[in-house]
């Protein structure tokens, strides 16, 4: 008897919520992972990963009680930021799966939730100290909507500058040149990846293509 699944995605912020930031990313992890199958349900949740209060979540628990499926999440830090919450669940009666680390165990998993929940609160802590030494100084930091707007201003005009780069990049031309072609041939994502590997292009972090990587090299030059 096939496993079934049910997908649990979370993103942060009501202004995630109405763009569909992070979600559909999220989705395609999740449906690259479970290649021709699809889940019997899926569950979004609005919700900071350090709040424990999840009713999307505990509907998908119980579902999967019901059904006898499995959760997917597309990422560990996608279920919870807080360790003590995520190892809790770790221990419940649901089979849970991350495609971040689909082979970890459960001493693996409480691990990387520990290092994730560190990291978060030190960023926070930095955070706090930064806007600190800049009001102490004089500066004038405004309501935090406007800093948040600004940052995602400064985020959008980094890609523009970091996308023009990429497109004048020699061997990225060949590679988009190539995938034009594999897109024409009607090839699927992991033949793209794998031609990819085969004409050794890396990705940026030095890595082989991944299909959910291509997936975004096609969306980002538009080349689908």
């Amino acid at each position: 008897m096939k496993t079934t699944y049910i997908a649990y995605l979370r993103q942060s912020t009501q202004k995630q919520e109405m763009s569909g930031l992070g979600v559909e990313a999220q989705r395609e992890i999740i449906q690259n992972y479970l290649k021709d199958r699809k889940p019997i349900a899926e569950y979004i949740e609005t919700e900071s990963g350090r709040k424990s209060d999840r009713p999307k979540l505990t509907e998908a628990l119980e579902v999967c009680r019901k059904t006898g499926s499995t959760l997917i999440v597309a990422k560990l830090d996608r279920l919870s930021r807080n360790v003590a919450f995520t190892s809790k669940l770790l221990e419940s009666d649901v089979e849970i799966v991350f495609c971040d680390f689909p082979e970890a165990n459960k001493l693996v998993l409480h691990i990387i939730s520990s290092i994730a929940e560190y990291e978060a609160n030190l960023i926070s802590q930095r955070t706090k100290q930064s806007l600190q030494a800049k009001k102490a100084r004089g500066v004038k930091l405004g309501k935090p909507k406007n800093l948040l707007d600004r940052l995602e201003q400064a985020i959008e005009n980094s890609n523009k500058t970091n996308h023009q780069k990429a497109l004048d990049n020699p061997n990225n031309k060949r590679a988009i040149a190539m995938l034009k072609g594999l897109v024409k041939e009607e090839r699927s994502l992991s033949e793209m990846a794998r031609i990819l590997n085969e004409e050794g292009f890396v990705t940026s972090k030095g890595c082989q293509f991944k299909a959910s990587q291509v997936s975004i090299l096609l969306k980002r030059y538009d080349l689908k």
